[in-house]
């Protein structure tokens, strides 16, 4: 079943620390600190979410390589492709898992000012549209596997779609690079 579209994870964060609204206002600069705060939570909160999706999804991709396995015939000649894919998106859920924050804490050197923090943010929430493409491929190749048709091409889609999310996600560093 489809998971309900992800609310904005950084107004949620937002909402939920309203107390310290008055505190902000006395202190000079805090407010500023509160706000790079909430999109250091907002971030972790965004990529755990994705991770934990995409842990779903990859666990319904072992299902179906455990399918295929029922014919000792298929599950030699997808073995491998299988094999790759299931590797890519293990990848892909660890740099979602270990990505670097894009955030400097408040005694750290180097400041992120919210702007910059806000392009990292959209930048990981961009993730989600690959989060759902890859759920999507490996439900069509479920389904292939089930009805015995066009595995070959359902594999590759979605062999394409892990190289081009894991493509995308290493340029996430760029982004980060043009913060520091």
């Amino acid at each position: 079943m489809k998971e309900p579209p992800i609310p904005d994870m950084f107004d949620k964060v937002e909402g939920e620390s309203s107390f310290l609204g008055d505190l902000a206002s006395k202190i000079p600069g805090f407010d500023g600190y509160m706000e790079r705060s909430r999109r250091r939570e907002a971030d972790q909160l965004l990529r755990s979410t994705i991770a934990s999706r995409l842990e779903e999804t990859r666990l319904q991709l072992s299902s179906v390589q455990q399918e295929l396995s029922r014919d000792i015939v298929r599950a030699m000649d997808y073995a491998e492709a299988l094999g790759r894919a299931d590797t890519k998106l293990m990848g892909f859920i660890g740099k979602i898992k270990d990505a670097p924050e894009g955030y400097a804490g408040f005694f750290d050197a180097v400041k992120v000012n919210e702007d910059d923090l806000a392009r990292v943010y959209a930048f990981d929430e961009s993730m989600l549209a690959y989060a759902d493409q890859i759920d999507a491929d490996v439900n069509a190749l479920e389904k292939a596997v089930l009805e015995d048709d066009d595995i070959d091409e359902r594999i590759r889609t979605l062999d394409n779609t892990l190289r081009e999310a894991n493509s995308a996600f290493n340029s996430r560093q760029e982004v980060l690079s043009g913060i520091a």
